[in-house]
């Protein structure tokens, strides 16, 4: 299974300034998979320790002394790490907090030494004051599920999705390939992005255990809890991972996750999650200028689960007949997807954080569902779930802001257009001139691309 990540750690195994290498990413998207499909295809050998299989190794990492943590890792397993030709790959390495704090080591003593780690709980440790970590002296990659490009690039679909990439605003699209990938699409919402879901529906082309598998991570999720604290702040945590599953775009209030636990606890669970990459928070951004995350409310924010297909196992949707599947929360999948599409159309070193924009006002309520910085510029983006929709709070935020490009995601073929809307403002109506780039949702991954075009063409 190709991943979109790989291209990066080619990129990190030629740079001479290359540092050990920390990859993230939530429990079982397939970082293990990637890093040891990459040290077999681009290393004349690899040793994997698993610090969580392996207890017996942890004692190893506690010295400030590479060249002896290698020595003793090549007696103990009989192998030899050779500079510039072995991969040492370190899993689970939260399991082992002083593994993380020993990384550096390897960058100033071994450095010819090619060191990669991964682990699906790392934020915890990385957040734990009690280690100092080694800044400056490791990098980082992040990790999601299989985005939509790679859902199709598994299913072999690579000539589609190189057309899709070639495509531009300016010519036409076919009717045909765009009710296909529609079908794909609607696929892709059920059955999600985990790899081990992929890989079954790849094979058999069956609906029918791919359930089975969802509930198989969910509980994987949930028994990871137990990591997190006490007993009570485990059912705190399984509530708020049901919430946000049943609840994505909503803007969260802790008394309609429960009446019965106090606000902060609530708040801390929803942290939680988030530094487990289980979900991810949309958090409100005044977004006058850049940067964003200047101008953020950490108070106010949306949920976003970190796979659709899981979303949807944990509402208890069963996966049968999907084409003709219509369900209440069309609209939520619609913004799930392209919430997941946008964590990973940047750079791969890059932890994307989402934004969203919103007003409540007697009789003037507005909400923006998504604000994408590109180049310095920011982008208001709106999800439809079908073919039709108002665009009333684009309007209203391309006004008050002062800026003149929207971007609309729904069912309908490509278009660019300049348009005019009327905005009303309290009792006067204003004129707005705008251009608005309306894409079908499965074309997310081509939008830098299609700025970057717009761009240049405005210049």
């Amino acid at each position: 299974m190709i991943r979109d990540i790989v291209p990066s750690f080619l990129n990190w195994k030629g740079r001479k300034s290359r540092k050990p290498l920390l990859v993230r990413g939530a429990r079982q998207v397939g970082k293990t998979y990637a890093i040891e499909q990459f040290a077999k295809d681009h290393f004349s050998s690899y040793l994997k320790v698993n610090l969580e299989e392996q207890k017996e190794l942890l004692s190893i990492f506690s010295k400030n002394d590479a060249p002896a943590i290698i020595n003793e890792l090549e007696l103990y397993f009989n192998t030899r790490i050779t500079p510039g030709e072995s991969l040492l790959f370190i899993d689970e390495i939260q399991s082992c907090p002083e593994a993380i704090v020993a990384l550096r080591y390897f960058y100033e003593q071994v450095p010819g030494v090619h060191v990669i780690a991964a682990g699906s709980l790392l934020d915890h440790t990385l957040n734990d004051t009690k280690y100092p970590m080694p800044v400056g002296r490791i990098e980082f990659l992040y990790m999601y599920p299989l985005s939509f490009k790679e859902f199709l690039t598994a299913l072999g679909e690579q000539n589609l999705v190189q057309h899709l990439e070639s495509f531009t605003l300016r010519g036409d699209f076919s009717p045909l390939l765009h009710t296909k990938l529609l079908g794909y699409l609607r696929i892709y919402f059920f059955v999600g992005g985990m790899p081990e879901a992929v890989e079954l529906y790849r094979s058999e082309k069956k609906f029918t255990e791919i359930g089975r598998i969802h509930s198989s991570i969910i509980t994987s999720l949930q028994y990871d809890f137990s990591k997190y604290g006490s007993r009570r702040e485990q059912l705190h945590l399984g509530d708020v991972m049901k919430y946000s599953a049943n609840h994505v775009g909503k803007k969260i209030k802790y008394v309609n996750v429960s009446r019965d636990v106090r606000s902060l606890e609530l708040k801390e669970a929803f942290r939680k999650l988030e530094l487990s990459r289980i979900v991810h928070l949309v958090r409100y951004s005044n977004a006058s200028g850049v940067p964003m995350s200047n101008l953020v409310n950490e108070n106010i924010y949306k949920v976003l689960f970190f796979d659709i297909g899981l979303a949807n196992s944990i509402g208890g949707i069963q996966l049968v007949g999907i084409p003709d599947l219509v369900t209440l929360n069309e609209g939520a999948l619609a913004e799930q997807f392209i919430g997941q599409e946008l964590l990973t159309v940047g750079n791969t070193y890059d932890d994307r954080k989402l934004y969203y924009w919103l007003r409540e006002k007697k009789n003037a309520n507005a909400e923006i569902d998504y604000l994408l910085q590109y180049n310095n510029n920011i982008f208001p983006v709106e999800v439809k779930a079908g073919k039709s929709g108002t665009l009333k709070s684009l309007h209203v935020y391309l006004y008050e802001k002062k800026l003149r490009t929207g971007i609309r995601f729904n069912l309908n073929l490509p278009s660019i257009g300049n348009l005019e809307a009327k905005v009303t403002l309290g009792k006067s109506s204003k004129t707005l001139q705008y251009k608005l780039i309306s894409l079908p949702l499965y074309m997310c991954f081509i939008l830098p691309g299609i700025l970057r075009k717009c761009l240049k063409e405005s210049e």
